[in-house]
């Protein structure tokens, strides 16, 4: 979650004298890296899986709500921005970083930061910054098309489970049909293919219904374990949670419905027989197992829903269901070898013997540690939702000092330090915000050069996406953020007024510190 961006302790929003040179300040402010929050559906035992970003940054192809973006308004023509009413409370210790009285625990003068990057020295075209590029795509192996918008990928983990399934079940075919030969093996990789295709209908089906209910996916995964739609938002009501996590299982059901009705017609002992009764079998196991109430199964996220529902805390519902799925994890560790071994999955006890049994014992190990895994990702982002109210735009600011594009570097940072502030904004001769000076390129500029480097030089031109408004907070925030990847962010009341600048290092100390304290 560390992105680039500036460094330094943030200030709290007032207090801090003023320099008779310099307009007064907007706030102390900062931006963070939001972890994806992801409902990923696994299919089959595969893992509810958290890219983050997210994140994050972040990064990938979000689908996030642009923040207000209006211009700046100032009177009577003036070159600064008018000063904060004295009277407008601090951020408190609680909600944003807070003033220490010790000068040991205070960070150092700003421009001096001895944590910040230390490459780049700009100076004249060289030292404008680009806006960050966002990646076209989220990536996760191979692009193998976008229904409905969302890429599906296939990791290269795939390939793995698509030669042992084509190995295991060429050796079923040499069983039941003899006469096929070396050929049993392009039967059994075309059924290795075709079950990862319901894997895919399966993993749809929760993308069309999150879709359904707005909510952004970020991309479809088949990986060794099945499949996992991911995503970014959580259900807003335990109704649409329920319906978001059964239609998988239920399309699997369906399908599962499909193959038998085409059984009927072909005669059984031959390859399309074989073939169909193996797709049926298949679907009817990835419903059961994933209607399995422990999370991150389908099941575990109905379980959560009806907790959810029952207790009207989401947070509640979650729990329960990771510890139930966390159960299941030891249930399937213990459980799995036991069955095969008693021959109540179909063999005898005769045949589950060497080889065999350690196989099995080291996929019941695998599936346990994926089921185990997932529930504790969704503990851990379900506490990660419950405190995101935490993170607010107006707590978080820096206060900022407007320069105009020729004061030079020096006298910038001498009007900053004076005023107690942590961030520059350049602007035009009304007054209006051009671009913000990043803090990483002046940390590049030696002392004895800045007299001679003008400040704008080291800036980077604002973007309608690096307007934040002030009353933003918790995911409304992030989702702000994650729209506009940048290390440094303009901050505006609603009536335009410059009110600071939020920094993405600033968001992301608040985070961790708010995950630090115990839910």
């Amino acid at each position: 979650m560390d992105e680039s961006g500036g460094s330094g302790q943030p200030r709290p929003g007032n207090g801090g004298t003023t320099d008779p040179e310099a307009a007064p300040t907007a706030r102390p402010a900062a931006d963070a890296a939001r972890p994806e929050q992801q409902q990923a559906q696994p299919v089959d035992g595969g893992p509810a899986t958290a890219t983050h970003d997210e994140g994050t940054r972040p990064g990938g192809d979000e689908h996030a709500a642009e923040p207000d973006s209006p211009g700046p308004a100032h009177s009577g023509g003036r070159t600064t921005p008018e000063p904060h009413d004295a009277t407008t409370p601090s951020p408190t210790p609680e909600s944003g970083p807070a003033r220490s009285d010790d000068p040991a625990a205070a960070p150092p003068p700003f421009g001096h930061d001895p944590h910040a990057p230390r490459s780049h020295a700009h100076s004249g075209a060289d030292g404008q910054g680009r806006p960050p590029q966002r990646p076209k795509d989220p990536g996760g192996g191979i692009l193998m098309g976008r229904p409905f918008g969302v890429p599906v990928y296939v990791a290269p983990s795939w390939f793995l489970v698509a030669a042992l399934i084509t190995w295991v079940f060429g050796g079923q075919l040499d069983r039941v049909l003899p006469q096929l030969g070396a050929a049993r093996y392009l039967v059994s990789l075309f059924f290795a293919v075709a079950f990862y295709a319901s894997v895919l209908v399966h993993e749809l089906a929760h993308t069309v219904a999150a879709l359904r209910f707005k909510l952004p996916v970020r991309r479809i995964q088949l990986q060794f374990f099945g499949g996992v739609s991911e995503i970014q938002k959580e259900a807003e009501s335990p109704g649409r949670e329920f319906v978001l996590a059964f239609v998988g299982p239920l399309l699997s059901l369906v399908l599962a419905g499909i193959f038998y009705l085409a059984m009927q017609p072909v005669r059984p002992g031959t390859v399309p027989g074989v073939l169909l009764a193996g797709l049926m079998i298949s679907n009817l196991i990835v419903a059961a197992f994933n209607l399995l109430p422990g999370l991150p199964l389908d099941g575990g996220r109905m379980l959560r829903a009806v907790v959810w529902k029952i207790t009207g805390r989401p947070m509640s519902g979650t729990v329960a269901a990771a510890w139930v799925g966390r159960a299941l994890a030891i249930a399937v560790l213990i459980g799995l070898p036991l069955l095969t071994q008693s021959g109540a999955l179909g063999s005898t006890a005769e045949d589950n013997v060497g080889m065999d049994t350690v196989t099995d014992a080291l996929l019941a190990a695998i599936l346990a540690a994926i089921i185990w895994t997932g529930a504790g990702n969704s503990l851990r982002m379900a506490r990660l939702r419950e405190h995101l109210p935490e993170l607010r735009a107006r707590t978080l600011t820096r206060r900022a000092v407007p320069i105009e594009t020729n004061t030079s570097l020096s006298e910038a940072l001498r009007r900053a330090n004076a005023a107690g502030a942590r961030a520059l904004v350049v602007v035009d001769g009304h007054g209006q915000p051009l671009s913000l000076v990043r803090e990483s390129a002046i940390v590049g500029v030696p002392e004895h050069r800045r007299p001679w480097v003008n400040a704008s030089e080291l800036a980077q031109d604002l973007t309608d996406g690096m307007r934040v408004s002030a009353e933003l907070a918790g995911e409304d925030l992030l989702d702000a953020l994650r729209a506009a990847p940048a290390t440094e962010y303009l901050v505006v009341e609603e009536n335009g007024d410059i009110y600071g600048v939020l920094s993405a290092a600033d968001v992301e100390r608040a985070f961790v510190k708010a995950m630090a304290r115990p839910s």
